[in-house]
């Protein structure tokens, strides 16, 4: 999600970084790569425009230029006016106390409308309602039956008609109704989309909205398509005066632009995002949270939420039992990743926890998935007591382990060794609350452990090389500092 804008503004940011006393002129080159950035990311050139212009004015005041860290008080100014263009939020989706309340969903085709309506369902069957999905989309031929089927996977109800007897204005009037009759709190329309913004389309939906007065319209609109999105954003905004926006398909968005300049162009908020095309994959947008993404810094508060939601408590309350009595094993480790598997994929989960985005990018080609699963293959290898018991594993059994699992013998060796050494960690870890075990994973990320294909002779010297380049600037940035001093004295001398 947004590789290329945190690679764009990270380039940015280091014409600050390493140049000694920063100057307005050092901060309007930088900002000449901001604004670069932003437009390469596709993010509306009004929008960008602006917002550059508020950073720069805030960058080169008194306070920033005579800091001891002014590249730092920089990101800072980004980060905070990163939130302010895209929030605030208000997550709520107007459900009424008493009474029957009504979301119009309404999208382009294409955008992923039809199953970000199953999403949100689910959503409130979680929040304890009991919601009815209604199929206005009658436009295209397999809307109807998709919406059953999802409708089947949640344990929904789903009101349709038949669409040659019928038209969208009057199975939504006739959905509410028969809600309101089965008592049923809240109705999601799944109203018709095309293929572009068009007269026929909005006439459609005004209709709608006028008949059955909904207390929320919400529009999806499809992230990857950039400013394409914004601008259908404008266009249902200014027919239908939108509650808020979902952008789909934001976890395969590498720009961002769509996500920067909504907000901003329609002045309609962001409220929820689809990351992926499981029917619980729908999160609130939080533009803190976001604004951390973008600028490298991770997101651990989303990852921690989703690890209380996808855990099993038991299970960890027994794990950390066993941890703390030094009988934490290759079966238990094994579960383990299996649960981290349900938050999503492990470039995503590392980009999430602060400080890993380098790591990932010092990694390369490798793909932590792929090597996560080849983690699991030699387990999976193991007989239930070599599991139990990895000290016993000798050299047959490790031959036969890595016959089994299509790897070499000295990749089982080292995946003994790190278990070995992550087990101690863990143990150490074990009184630690679930949030805090998150930030402890990045020591066992930047150690090499639990990667089969990793020399870690190859990850020291990338460690230590990175620690020497922190050293050397640290001694430039001193002598700079030194030299400017003399220059002062002898400036006041002649």
């Amino acid at each position: 999600m947004f590789e290329n804008i945190q690679k764009s503004l990270g380039k940015a940011f280091s014409a600050f970084r390493g140049t000694g006393k920063i100057t307005e002129s050092n901060i309007r080159d930088g900002m000449r790569q901001v604004r670069q950035a932003l437009l390469e990311a596709d993010v509306a050139y009004d929008v960008v425009q602006d917002f550059v212009r508020r950073v720069t004015e805030q960058a080169v005041g008194e306070q920033v230029l005579k800091s001891l860290r002014p590249d730092e008080q920089i990101v800072g100014i980004v980060h905070q006016e990163l939130v302010q263009l895209m929030g605030p939020v208000d997550h709520s989706l107007a459900v009424r106390r008493e009474g029957t309340s009504v979301i119009m969903m309404c999208g382009l085709q294409g955008s992923g409308k039809t199953t970000t309506c199953g999403k949100l369902a689910r959503r409130l069957k979680e929040e304890g309602h009991t919601p009815m999905l209604v199929a206005a989309d009658l436009q295209r031929p397999a809307a109807i039956e998709q919406l059953k089927v999802i409708g089947q996977q949640i344990g929904c109800e789903v009101y349709s008609e038949d669409p040659a007897r019928s038209n969208p204005v009057q199975v939504c009037r006739n959905g509410v109704k028969e809600a309101k009759r089965l008592g049923i709190k809240v109705v999601i329309l799944d109203t018709a989309g095309r293929l572009h913004v068009d007269d026929a389309l909005m006439t459609e939906l005004q209709q709608i909205d006028s008949s059955v007065g909904p207390d929320q319209a919400l529009l999806v609109c499809d992230a990857m398509t950039g400013q394409d999105a914004v601008n259908s954003a404008k266009a249902f905004n200014d027919a239908l005066e939108l509650d808020g926006v979902i952008l789909t398909k934001l976890d395969g968005d590498t720009r961002g632009g769509a996500a920067l300049s909504v907000k901003a162009v329609t002045g309609v908020p962001i409220k929820f995002i689809g990351v992926g095309e499981q029917l619980d994959r729908l999160e609130e947008f939080h533009p803190d949270r976001m604004a951390g993404r973008i600028l490298g810094m991770g997101d651990i508060v989303s990852l921690f939420e989703k690890a209380q939601k996808e855990f099993d408590e038991q299970e960890l309350l027994d794990q950390q039992t066993k941890m703390q009595q030094g009988k934490f094993t290759l079966e238990d480790f094994r579960k383990q990743m299996r649960q981290i598997r349900k938050l999503g994929s492990m470039g995503e989960i590392m980009k999430m926890i602060p400080g890993m985005g380098r790591i990932v990018e010092a990694m390369g080609n490798v793909n932590a998935e792929d090597e996560m699963g080849r983690v699991e293959g030699m387990i999976n290898s193991m007989t239930a007591f070599e599991r139990e018991n990895p000290d016993r594993i000798d050299r047959s059994r490790r031959n036969r382990i890595a016959k089994g699992s299509g790897v070499q013998p000295a990749e089982v060796n080292k995946l003994l060794k790190d278990f070995s050494t992550m087990a101690k960690m863990m143990q150490g870890m074990s009184n630690l609350s679930l949030k805090d075990r998150f930030g402890a994973v990045q020591q066992m990320a930047n150690g090499g452990f639990l990667n089969p294909g990793a020399d870690i002779r190859d990850l020291k010297v990338r460690t230590q090389r990175s620690a020497g380049d922190d050293n050397d600037l640290r001694e430039k940035k001193k002598k700079q500092r030194k030299d400017a001093k003399k220059q002062k004295k002898r400036n006041r001398r002649k």
